[in-house]
């Protein structure tokens, strides 16, 4: 096992790798930008170095200032979390060629299934249904003659991109070269790759995700779904596991064609693979997340097993001690990320100092956060402020859960969507599980 990792993150994501390591007895390395140095990710690593000015290009996307730091700290390996580049085949072979452990999936499989386009097609080939598009695409020319082959309306899509970051949706040719280039630009900013490929746009579908987890040995498992239908434009506002009101054989089918992918081009570490489902129960896979999501909790309480963990075993090659039949789903988990930002202002983002904060507690209630009183959130990253997570027996309990849990949830100085989660819980639409990506947007939230 690992003696120390390096967390090459920031915000509650490297708070939940820190505390990972901790319970395994690894020692933690963190790096930070300037704006973070009184970060709680700093405060709870065991050591820490800046890395670089605020802006992510200088900082969190630097890879030699983040090898420098696991080099000058004898970290045997780098946990990337999500973002940032936790999907980037470069950083990946970088960490390889310097002997230190990249936590997560080799370079090979980030570049058969991290780049989109190229994943698209090893499921194409695989004989898994792929939803319409291109292959990556030079320039705006040229992608705009694809867009016309295509038809409105579609999605242009960063080929590196994750969190619904360097993501458009097109309607019209009118706007289509402001849009590719509005996305280029968020891609190169936010993954360091301005790559970007064509997807056709399907209505009134469901956005399923199937977790796997795979050791180095070859053993695949399915760890479940989640429905991530719930977006605001393109980027997921809640969660849940397992998927409410579904075909049980399309589940079976999404299980089997995931671990099916995994077992073919030999992955490793913990992947997602993403799908839309269409009104007849017909799964379409759309791209895979060679990295740990941001809803991986609503899968950890549901199946009962720790992802980080597992990531950092199989990472030093201890292999996976369960089989598929050993996996029972229990219950329904939930998950509203709550962001800093005012929904009644066009979801203006938010920045300032926590001057108070309230956490609740109680059974299968957690809220993963790297907040606390005093601290400041800077402008210059995700808005993301914390995960609210709930387990409980039923979809119905779960709900009430979240309800109240979110109600007794205080966080003062910055704007919060905490309301919005309110009124989405309460929504008899959403109760009754029969919501849709469109979903927010056909209420007039955009």
């Amino acid at each position: 096992m690992f003696q120390k990792v390096l967390i090459a993150n920031r915000g509650e994501i490297a708070v939940r790798i820190i505390r990972a390591c901790k319970d395994m007895g690894i020692a933690t390395v963190a790096v930070y930008s300037d704006a973070d140095q009184e970060a709680l990710h700093v405060g709870l690593a065991d050591e820490s170095i800046c890395i670089g000015k605020a802006p992510a290009a200088d900082s969190y996307l630097n890879m030699q200032a983040i090898l420098s730091a696991a080099a000058v700290t004898n970290a045997e390996a780098i946990h990337p979390g999500y973002g940032f580049l936790a999907e980037n085949a470069k950083f990946a072979a970088l960490c390889e060629q310097c002997n230190i452990r990249f936590i997560g999936p080799e370079s090979r499989h980030m570049i058969a299934m991290g780049d989109k386009d190229h994943a698209r097609r090893t499921m194409r080939d695989l004989g898994l249904p792929v939803v319409p598009g291109t292959e990556t695409v030079s320039d705006a020319g040229e992608a705009r003659a694809a867009a016309r082959d295509i038809g409105y309306p579609l999605m242009i899509k960063a080929r590196a991109g994750g969190g619904g970051r360097g993501i458009r949706l097109v309607t019209d040719e009118s706007d289509f070269e402001r849009a590719f280039l509005d996305a280029s630009r968020e891609a190169s900013s936010g993954f360091g790759d301005s790559g970007l490929y064509l997807e056709k746009y399907m209505q009134n579908v469901r956005h399923i995700e199937v977790q796997i987890l795979a050791d180095a040995f070859g053993k695949v498992i399915c760890l479940g779904e989640r429905d991530c239908s719930m977006q605001r434009r393109k980027q997921k506002v809640l969660e849940e596991s397992p998927a409410v009101d579904f075909p049980e054989q399309t589940r079976a089918r999404m299980h089997a064609d995931a671990v099916r992918a995994a077992e073919h081009i030999g992955y490793v570490n913990a992947g997602t693979l993403e799908f839309l489902v269409d009104e007849a129960g017909d799964h379409y896979f759309m791209e895979m997340n060679t990295r740990l999501q941001v809803e991986h909790p609503v899968t950890e309480t549901v199946a009962n097993i720790d992802l980080v963990k597992w990531q950092i075993r199989i990472a030093a090659g201890v292999p996976f001690p369960y089989n598929q039949e050993d996996v029972n789903i229990q219950g329904h988990s939930i998950e509203c990320r709550v962001n800093a930002e005012n929904p009644a202002e066009g979801f203006r983002p938010s920045s300032g100092t926590v001057d108070f904060l309230h956490i609740p507690g109680g059974p299968r209630v957690r809220f993963d956060t790297a907040l606390y009183t005093g601290c400041t959130v800077p402008p210059y990253y995700d808005s993301l402020l914390g995960k609210m997570i709930v387990h409980a027996s039923t979809r119905e309990k779960a709900i009430r859960k979240m309800q109240a849990a979110l109600a007794e949830l205080v966080i003062t100085g910055v704007d919060t969507n905490i309301d919005l989660h309110l009124d989405i819980l309460a929504d008899p639409v959403f109760q009754s599980g029969a919501y849709t990506t469109d979903y927010l947007e056909s209420r007039g939230i955009k």
